[in-house]
């Protein structure tokens, strides 16, 4: 990133640029939360099952099978070991919500 301060009179105009991207972002937000809180209660589901029929939590088969299913779709610009890191951090979660009843 550059430290040299645009020209004055580009300000404005990069200024408005910025807020139409952060408004962008603001609605990709609103979706990945939606869809994060879908997944969530997929895995609620899950555990649900699980419980019935006393099956662990933690399987760590599809644990790997997930990573690899996210990384294969991953077309960038987060590179590979960035997608694995959030789906750990996504992982993680799903996993305290099947040990916790709705």
């Amino acid at each position: 990133m550059k430290n040299k301060q645009p020209p004055r009179k580009l300000l404005p105009e990069v200024n408005r640029q910025i807020d139409v991207i952060r408004r962008r972002m603001d609605k990709i937000d609103a979706r990945l939360v939606a869809l994060l809180n879908e997944r969530a209660r997929c895995a609620q589901d899950i555990g649900e099952l699980k419980d019935q029929v006393d099956m662990e939590v933690y399987q760590p088969s599809r644990e790997i099978e997930v990573l690899a299913h996210v990384r294969d779709e991953n077309l960038g610009p987060l590179n590979g070991d960035a997608i694995t890191r959030l789906f750990e951090r996504i992982i993680e979660e799903a996993r305290r919500l099947e040990r916790t009843p709705k």
